[in-house]
């Protein structure tokens, strides 16, 4: 399966992603903010960087940007519960990262979260 960098600063979506994809038998580093996944791409190699796009220090958007440079192989997955940020993402990055998906809304449970992250191709090509 594929070695997942998940960059996400909310502790219990972290948890919960995380928690899903390695159910899915994926390997997932799980770090908290843009600077410390920028660290983990220096240190090691990923398959996809799967990554919020409102965070502190380093947005998602200016991370997608600098990891498609720095790791044109990579897989990029960015992923907000906001339709503006989603749309701002669109907006700034077409056509140079794989792909941005909503994540539904709390209310919704778990299901729905799952189905939208396991919709996206994760396999080693």
């Amino acid at each position: 399966m594929a070695k997942i960098l998940l960059a996400e600063d909310e502790a219990s979506v972290s948890a919960f992603v995380a928690r899903a994809l390695a159910q899915q038998g994926h390997e997932v580093t799980p770090v908290g903010d843009g600077m410390a996944a920028l660290a983990a791409l220096a240190r090691d190699r990923f398959d996809l960087l799967l990554t919020d796009i409102l965070m502190p220090e380093i947005d998602g958007i200016a991370l997608a940007l600098k990891a498609s440079e720095d790791y044109p192989a990579m897989k990029i997955l960015l992923m907000t519960g906001y339709a503006a940020e989603r749309q701002r993402a669109h907006n700034r990055i077409a056509g140079r990262v794989a792909h941005s998906i909503p994540l539904p809304p709390r209310k919704r449970g778990s299901r729905a979260t799952t189905r939208c992250i396991s919709g996206f191709p994760l396999a080693r090509e």
